[in-house]
């Protein structure tokens, strides 16, 4: 397979310097490109990664101030000239025999993404799990979906096809949740595999409870891109409820129509041609955007 691992890379130092020879050797012996992108680290990370041996299978791209994860991924992901992409962690979490799964998956299916789902996701934290589960939920209910670990940081994928979803995600670490989502609102093929992840053992996860609230944020922006009638039709629903629950009874009791009944019919029925129009214009999107994958 014409592949190159991605990893971005934000104050990581004792963590390159203990995986980059696995790293090394696993792109030789697959005869695999390696990309490293140095997200505006603080540490030693440039000076290990000038050591590394200037050769063409191997890309080191440096942002001189810090973008995020997001914004790493995307470099990376920009710079790729192989058919297909996987993305690690540079924590050294993600094991390397991994990559055989999300290959094997590919081929099985012919997949346009590949997601190493997690299985050992009970070694978390309790909020960090709540937090999971809190976005999976929001997300199957704004674009139905079956995907169990979304925000995974492992994931295969057709570059190409990659590259035009990436205008459309963020430069946090919401990333993985939204171009996960953006590839199943463009009925893109999209499959998981099981894989098992190592815990940390050298720097710090900067994972906060703001990366869930960015995340859930994310979501709601990705769905209004493609699918709004799941944001704006329930919101309509309830409005048009709400005032003919208030108005009814007082027209009945020969009280008048209700100021604030009408409001709320009012504004349902605002909310339904606001949504409507988000409407026609998400599937004028998703029209350019597939007869973009058609023509590849």
């Amino acid at each position: 397979m014409d592949l190159s691992l991605i990893i971005p890379v934000y104050n990581e130092q004792e963590s390159l310097q203990a995986n980059l020879p696995f790293w090394l050797d696993l792109i030789q012996s697959r005869g695999w490109k390696l990309i490293l992108v140095n997200d505006g680290s603080e540490d030693q990370t440039r000076d290990i990664l000038a050591e590394l041996p200037q050769v063409e299978a191997i890309k080191v791209i440096h942002h001189k101030v810090n973008r995020g994860y997001g914004g790493a991924l995307k470099s990376g992901l920009k710079a790729a000239g192989t058919e297909f992409a996987i993305t690690l962690d540079a924590d050294g979490q993600h094991k390397l025999e991994s990559i055989d799964s999300l290959v094997a998956a590919q081929e099985d299916a012919d997949a346009d993404m590949v997601i190493g789902s997690r299985v050992n996701a009970n070694a978390y934290s309790i909020t960090r799990s709540i937090g999971k589960s809190i976005i999976r939920a929001i997300s199957r209910f704004l674009i139905p979906n079956t995907i169990a670990d979304l925000n995974s940081g492992m994931k295969l994928y057709k570059t190409d096809l990659a590259k035009k979803h990436l205008l459309l995600c963020p430069n946090t670490m919401a990333f993985s949740d939204v171009i996960t989502l953006s590839f199943l609102a463009n009925k893109c093929m999209v499959v998981e595999t099981p894989i098992e992840v190592l815990a940390r053992t050298t720097g710090k996860s900067t994972i906060n409870l703001n990366t869930a609230f960015d995340t859930m944020i994310e979501i709601v922006n990705i769905v209004m891109f493609f699918n709004p009638l799941r944001i704006f039709l329930p919101v309509a629903l309830i409005l048009f409820l709400l005032g003919l629950g208030w108005g009814i009874p007082l027209v009945v009791m020969g009280r008048g129509v209700s100021t604030g009944a009408l409001l709320a019919l009012v504004t349902g029925g605002l909310s339904l041609l606001l949504g409507l129009i988000a409407e026609q214009m998400s599937q004028l999107r998703k029209i350019i955007i597939e007869d973009d994958q058609d023509n590849d």
